[in-house]
């Protein structure tokens, strides 16, 4: 059967912010014209076959209602969008839970993971036609859904040790690193080609002064924006993922060695002073379990969450609701 509920957790930030919200997020679809057969309703309010098709449609799985009562699809996509249409009645006991703040508070984890400044942020927004205050809304939408799943759901759900343990175990491939890669940023002091001894020393002056701002706890990305002389300080330094054969000799030379978030030494190339930080750095072989121990147990999470939130609008939910269905669903 199709799966016609994106996990809780989805969210894309950028490129589909709002394609990628669960489905119980999403704006209740409009009423089809009265012609159509209505299917289904709850609390009063009718579901169309047309209703269905819309439904099934935004969620990447397009049926056809020609044949709704021999349709499997038809009706797993009904069913679905019964819970949908539960799980927004019981999220409006959240909506309080939610502050101004705690918004200001995920929208600047999302920004920070994304590497981008403010402006660079709202500028990404634009350029893919979301508003801030769209996207703004949609956030303290999500965070309402968190606080409703966390609440009804997630702290019902238990991964024990022995569960991480065992799905480490068997899913050992899928936490070995084969190939060495370093993900970098930079800022970078230029010197021109036939510069002078002075204005070498200049550079190099300005450049120990920028990575004495950034040893200090300044963020990376500010100081790229402000000072770098390269093309990536639109994107705040980033640099990206890298092979150790794809960089610079002493540019390797002075971040290999680094641990994750460390900040190089000034580094001296042709192109003049680097100030480069490492970001991430993949090194080939198994990961130990403890560096991964939180990430199977979101995911072992997440797995169980999806079930528990269907399993929960099906056993619990219906019952605080009249639901009526031409088809048999439950």
């Amino acid at each position: 059967m199709r799966n016609y509920r994106s996990s809780w957790l989805e969210w894309a930030v950028i490129a589909a912010a709002a394609a990628g919200v669960p489905a119980f997020l999403a704006p209740r679809l409009a009423l089809a014209q009265n012609s159509n057969e209505v299917v289904a309703s709850v609390d009063g309010e009718p579901i169309t076959e047309r209703d269905v098709e819309q439904f099934a449609a935004r969620n990447g799985n397009p049926i056809s209602t020609d044949d709704f009562a021999d349709s499997p699809e038809a009706r797993a996509a009904l069913k679905a969008l019964i819970d949908d249409q539960l799980l927004q009645q019981e999220r409006k006991k959240y909506v309080d839970k939610v502050d101004e703040s705690q918004v200001d508070k995920y929208i600047e984890q999302i920004r920070s993971e994304q590497h981008m400044s403010d402006a660079q942020f709202r500028a990404a927004l634009q350029s893919h036609g979301i508003s801030y205050e769209d996207f703004r809304k949609k956030a303290r939408d999500q965070l309402i859904n968190t606080e409703m799943v966390q609440s009804e759901v997630l702290e019902k759900i238990q991964v024990s040790d022995a569960d991480i343990k065992a799905f480490y175990d068997a899913h050992k491939n899928d936490f070995t690193i084969k190939q060495e890669r370093l993900r970098l940023a930079q800022i970078l002091v230029a010197v021109p080609p036939n510069a002078t001894q002075q204005q070498v020393a200049i550079a190099e002056q300005k450049a120990n002064g920028i990575r004495l701002q950034a040893v200090k706890g300044i963020d990376f990305n500010q100081l790229a924006e402000k000072y770098s002389d390269d093309d990536s300080k639109a994107r705040g330094g980033e640099l990206g993922w890298f092979a150790p054969d794809e960089i610079n000799d002493q540019i390797l030379a002075g971040a290999r060695n680094l641990k994750p978030g460390d900040i190089s030494p000034v580094i001296r190339t042709k192109y003049g002073f680097h100030i480069v930080k490492l970001e991430d750095h993949d090194v080939p072989g198994p990961r130990p379990l403890a560096d991964v121990k939180e990430q199977i147990r979101h995911e072992l999470q997440d797995e169980q969450a999806d079930a528990q939130i269907k399993k929960w609008a099906e056993t619990e939910l219906i019952k605080k609701h009249y639901v009526e269905t031409l088809y048999k669903l439950y």
